[in-house]
């Protein structure tokens, strides 16, 4: 499996691609402006069909084209405490950039904590990391020691947690007991900035130490 992250628009947000080419198979995580030309040029670049986006929570940021892939007929993942993020946008306006179309985003399939997903042929794990925003969930993926986790944690800076949902001291906490109990060694593929890994957080990072 190849794993390939990409900074877009407006605000510097990453999408991720998934790819397994011998399957020709691939799945995006989130989707910020742009997102969906990206994932359709993925896609004729390795030859493979886009199976699934999975939206790591609701914020506008992350979501600006998922409406794109539901159009096109793809299944869209997320978590059921950002249903009304979800399916009212707008309703985030005042901490978005002036002049954006924030459209309705339809969740095919609600994912839950612990859920086991089987897709490109590998096991995938669905925790459950709210504290940014209440639905936030992280993607891991053990055979790839990778783990795609939104905005719960950063190189060396957490997510924010001053916006309507946010909680600083349930943000440590889901740090601290999905993120932190991962494999030292896993890579971490943030929604915003560089990757880095469980076990240099761990002794780093200064938000949330072990």
């Amino acid at each position: 499996m190849l794993i390939i992250s990409q900074e877009l628009p407006p605000i510097g947000t990453n999408a991720i691609a998934l790819i397994d080419s011998t399957r020709g198979e691939c799945i995006m995580i989130d989707a910020p402006q742009e997102a969906y030309n990206w994932a359709k040029k993925i896609a004729y670049d390795h030859d493979c069909d886009i199976v699934a986006l999975i939206i790591t929570h609701g914020h506008w940021d992350h979501i600006i084209d998922a409406h794109k892939f539901s159009m096109a007929g793809i299944q869209i993942f997320g978590h059921r405490d950002d249903s009304q993020l979800f399916a009212d946008p707008t309703i985030m306006i005042n901490y978005a950039l002036p002049d954006l179309e924030l459209l309705p985003v339809k969740i095919n399939r609600w994912m839950e904590h612990g859920e086991q997903l089987d897709i490109l042929g590998v096991q995938m794990e669905i925790r459950h990391v709210p504290g940014h925003c209440p639905g936030n969930i992280l993607v891991y993926v053990p055979s790839q020691q990778a783990a795609i986790v939104g905005d719960v944690i950063f190189s060396g800076s957490v997510g924010r947690y001053d916006l309507p949902g946010g909680n600083f001291e349930v943000l440590q906490r889901s740090i601290r007991s999905e993120v932190y109990s991962l494999p030292d060694s896993t890579i971490l593929y943030p929604g915003h900035g560089a990757t880095t890994t469980v076990g240099y957080e761990k002794v780093s990072n200064p938000f949330v130490r072990v």
